[in-house]
């Protein structure tokens, strides 16, 4: 018996053994796992200074202290000619001064990803992010803004050549002996006639980093709101902080017109022609220190520098009174007899705003300087009664199609009239908010469609008429048959 028990008690600790070198086996494979994706973290991301949080590209050289902690060089120096003045042994024999322990500040120095810069790829291993030859011609980029913007064809077809002539300086770097200068732009439009979705879509299909910022938020350096380079600082983020990429991106600037000079004020305007002067040297070319992650620089976060001379600006702006400044230029002549020209003979002109002149920019309150540096400058069109049906209709990702798919995932076919298109577009020119309106009414009458139709699977098509958006009637509802072999044009249709 005794011998058999120890065999069972061997065979039972050869057991453990090998559980435990397979659990042993397993914790070493994950901590190599770790270990891996630390690596290629490391290889992916610079290290940052711990200090004074300057990148491996900017400060130059780093040393690895323990607890994944970098000091770059200068700091490194400099703590220790200011620790070389004390006199270690006095601080030693005080018992009040305790040294600080590495380990205590361990993930102290985790700085997200977010605040890290990319490292730079070798040019051998990386291929250009533009090439001459895959830059599409205007033609082409103007037929893919149609198929998402409806209408504005001197828009598209201006955004286009400019662009085009934009990236093909870029590409070919023609910097020689003709230097060709940044084609920035100027869009001048009433709210909701497409100013920002344009720039999206365009971004889009270059597939290029866009940073879309708010003019209004802008103020002077020193002041309360964001600095006039955080802007750059949201085309890095949106380059996913690659700076070579960011540096080839596009920039749109909204509510450009609020930036304007304020008239007849006695106090600093920091948030006007301070801002229009402080954005002089970006939309010229300049290399600017920006935060990495933060809008301010006053935060503890890395810096990158950015140069700005291959970034294409686009600003874009309602300029509301603008209507006025041109009607008084354009009614300075007076004139007498059957064929003088009326006084309010540009009152009822809704393209107003394709006259305008540099001039009148300047009066608005746009310093000359700021004006020369937006060398393209056009202007887009109000929407009429039959842009709005077009609207909603013909684009790709158009209104009517994303509801007809939503009814679709529930078996239910959409349709909407002709008169129901034209009740809609007539409400959306009352609210005069441009294409904007259009949403909010159909989500208005399109509710209670929306809540009814998935209580009744028997509803099978569904049709918007024009009482029922002047609300005067009902829509149209098509029961399905009990059959189910019954064919579609056996529908029973049932006015509410």
């Amino acid at each position: 018996m005794s011998d058999d028990y120890r065999e069972i008690t061997d065979n039972e600790e050869n057991r453990n053994e090998e559980t435990k070198s397979e659990e042993i086996k397993k914790e070493e494979i994950k901590k190599e796992e770790i270990s891996n994706e630390k690596t290629d973290n490391d290889k992916e991301y610079e290290d940052v200074c711990f200090v004074c949080r300057r990148p491996e590209s900017k400060a130059g050289k780093m040393f690895k202290l323990p607890s994944d902690i970098c000091v770059c060089n200068d700091c490194m120096h400099k703590t220790m000619e200011t620790v070389s003045q004390f006199d270690y042994q006095g601080m030693l024999n005080n018992s009040n001064i305790s040294f600080v322990n590495l380990a205590d500040l361990q993930g102290s120095n985790g700085i997200p990803n977010k605040q890290k810069l990319k490292k730079k790829k070798k040019q051998e291993e990386t291929a250009p992010v533009l090439n001459i030859r895959d830059i599409p011609a205007p033609h082409k980029i103007k037929a893919s803004l149609d198929e998402y913007v409806v209408g504005q064809e001197h828009a598209k077809k201006v955004i286009s050549v400019a662009v085009y002539n934009h990236y093909k300086r870029v590409a070919t770097n023609t910097m020689d002996e003709i230097e060709i200068e940044k084609s920035n732009m100027l869009m001048i439009g009433p709210t909701g006639c497409g100013k920002t979705y344009l720039v999206k879509t365009l971004a889009r299909l270059l597939d290029v980093p866009l940073a879309i910022a708010d003019a209004t938020s802008l103020t002077e350096a020193g002041y309360i709101g964001d600095d006039i380079e955080s802007v750059v600082s949201k085309l890095l983020a949106a380059a996913d902080n690659d700076v070579e990429k960011a540096e080839r991106g596009i920039i749109f600037i909204d509510e450009i017109d609020k930036i304007a000079k304020k008239k007849n004020t006695t106090t600093r305007d920091v948030s006007g022609e301070s801002v229009q002067q402080g954005m002089l040297r970006l939309l010229e070319g300049a290399e600017v220190e920006v935060p990495v992650g933060a809008n301010s620089k006053n935060a503890m976060v890395p810096l990158a520098t950015v140069n700005t001379r291959n970034i294409l600006f686009i600003c874009g702006g309602a300029f509301p009174d603008l209507e006025d400044i041109i009607k008084e230029r354009l009614n300075k002549t007076s004139s007498i007899g059957f064929n003088a020209q009326l006084k309010d003979q540009y009152d009822k002109d809704k393209n107003i705003l394709s006259k305008v002149t540099v001039e009148d920019l300047r009066k608005f309150g746009m310093i000359p300087e700021f004006i020369g540096r937006l060398p393209v400058i056009y202007t887009l069109e109000g929407l009429s009664k039959e842009m709005m049906v077009r609207i909603l209709k013909e684009p790709r990702n158009a209104i009517l199609k994303q509801y007809q798919k939503l009814l679709e995932l529930d078996e239910v076919k959409l349709e909407f009239t002709d008169g129901a298109l034209d009740a809609i577009a007539e409400k959306a020119m009352e609210k005069d908010t441009g294409a904007r309106a259009l949403r909010s009414i159909i989500e208005e009458f399109m509710l209670d469609i929306m809540y009814e139709i998935p209580k009744d699977d028997n509803i099978g098509k569904v049709t918007i008429t024009r009482e029922y958006i002047e609300g005067t009637g009902g829509p149209i509802i098509d029961i399905r048959s009990n059959q189910i072999l019954e064919p579609m044009e056996n529908l029973k249709e049932i006015s509410q």
